[in-house]
């Protein structure tokens, strides 16, 4: 069975990004968003289960409660009495391993900043894909959270952290977000102390409260019907509750454009620089892609990397992208450098940045942008995994149904007149904060 699967996925590219995407959607009483993408060009079915359950919904001094929770769904299912009077008996995490490997079938998932949930993989034949949703459904709303494992996870946690603390590139990554955050859930980071104070008690109460129907987004791309897919979606969230209304996040703030240097023994400095600038659904988005392509998006091609590495040798890799989240999520721009010459290398940076935003790409830069994307598009969408990936994003943003057929186009309608306005309401309006690493003081 698992060499049919792996012979049948190695196919997997040749259909279903070659045909137009059909996105339907439609919600089940229970509030339940679906998104299904109808193809039959390979038995399989992926299937893609999320909530508003990300890092952003961490209690407060509880950072990594989101991604424990998460990360523990599979490691345990408890006895559930059915509305019928039967009895689901308890699993142990060997036997959930072993009920997805029996059919071929592959369980993922994880937290993100905004999202978390849980991924499937199987063949879309009835009996294998019955035993993986059934499987999957009592993983979403029955794990058992182990005292023992949930113990043995917080201390592989804890170390994992320990480790990060010695590395400059993560140091700079958790002081980077909290300074362009303050005081906003985009700020929270997983340390020593807030994953010490969880407790199991928190993994069983953000699970209950955001582990629901009502905000539950269900992706599905496969060789299922319409009807199959209604009645997948159905079964993997009958066992949520309804959960009640969460409170509304703060507002994003505007940077203050600080700096922020912080010693360390490695022989580079690593510097961060960036500010809160786009959320998912901004209109700024395609003129922000596209323009980012040129600045720092395209690699050897990009304007940094030819005024950073290319003509001065400041630096081995330098780039910058946007990172839209539910909020404005940030602009970053980032490179390492020798600890001697980083004050020269962040002034280049920072002059490289500014010229662009005073006068755009030039209209080679573009075209050249607009092609790669364009011509690039379709390794977005070569196979079902990725197409999965997309459909969830799509649903979860409540993004439209044509943003993948329309993608290239609007790729293709921006300007630099529209580059420029974009970049400056975006970078112009807020002084990038600065974090360096390894940097003499």
């Amino acid at each position: 069975m698992l060499k049919y699967l792996v012979l049948v996925l190695a196919f997997t590219a040749s259909g279903a990004a070659n045909a137009a995407l059909k996105i339907q959607s439609w919600t089940l009483p229970t509030g339940v968003r679906v998104y299904f993408v109808e193809n039959h060009s390979i038995p399989v079915l992926d299937v893609s289960v999320e909530f508003d359950a990300g890092a952003r919904r961490d209690p407060a001094g509880k950072s990594g409660v989101a991604s424990m929770t998460n990360a523990m769904l599979a490691r345990g299912l408890r006895e559930e009495k059915l509305a019928d009077g039967s009895i689901e008996p308890a699993v142990a995490e060997a036997q959930i391993s072993d009920g997805f490997a029996d059919i071929a079938a592959q369980r993922g998932g994880g937290a993100s900043m905004d999202r978390a949930g849980a991924t499937l993989r199987t063949l879309s034949s009835n009996e294998e894909r019955d035993r993986a949703v059934a499987l999957l459904a009592r993983v979403l709303a029955q794990p058992a959270f182990p005292q023992s494992l949930f113990d043995r996870d917080k201390a592989r946690n804890l170390s994992a952290i320990r480790e990060e603390l010695t590395k400059p590139e993560a140091i700079a990554g958790k002081a980077f977000w909290k300074l362009l955050y303050q005081d906003h859930p985009y700020a929270q980071q997983e340390t020593v102390e807030s994953v010490g104070a969880i407790q199991r008690d928190d993994l069983l109460e953000f699970h209950r409260r955001h582990y629901v129907a009502n905000r539950a987004v269900v992706a599905l791309i496969g060789d299922i019907t319409r009807e199959q897919a209604d009645a997948i979606a159905r079964e993997l969230t009958r066992r949520l509750p309804q959960g009640t209304p969460l409170p509304a996040f703060p507002a994003v703030q505007k940077a203050v454009g600080a700096e922020q240097r912080i010693p360390h023994p490695a022989s580079q400095s690593h510097i961060l620089l960036g500010t809160p600038a786009l959320a998912r659904s901004d209109p700024d988005f395609f003129p922000l892609t596209v323009g980012n392509y040129v600045l720092g998006g395209g690699g050897f091609v990009s304007r940094l990397t030819r005024e950073v590495r290319e003509k001065r040798g400041l630096a081995y890799s330098v780039y910058s992208y946007f990172n839209p989240l539910a909020q404005a999520g940030p602009f970053q721009a980032g490179l390492q450098t020798q600890k001697a010459r980083t004050d020269d290398a962040l002034k280049l940076v920072r002059e490289t940045i500014a010229a662009y935003l005073r006068d755009g790409p030039t209209e080679q830069e573009l075209k050249a942008a607009k092609s790669n994307l364009i011509g690039g598009f379709p390794l977005r969408i070569d196979n079902n995994r990725k197409i999965l990936d997309n459909v969830a994003m799509i649903g979860f943003y409540q993004m439209p149904l044509d943003y993948l057929d329309t993608w290239t186009a609007m790729v293709a309608k921006v300007t630099v007149a529209d580059i420029r306005a974009a970049f400056n309401r975006k970078l112009g309006a807020n002084a990038l904060s600065t974090v360096i690493v390894g940097a003499p003081q």
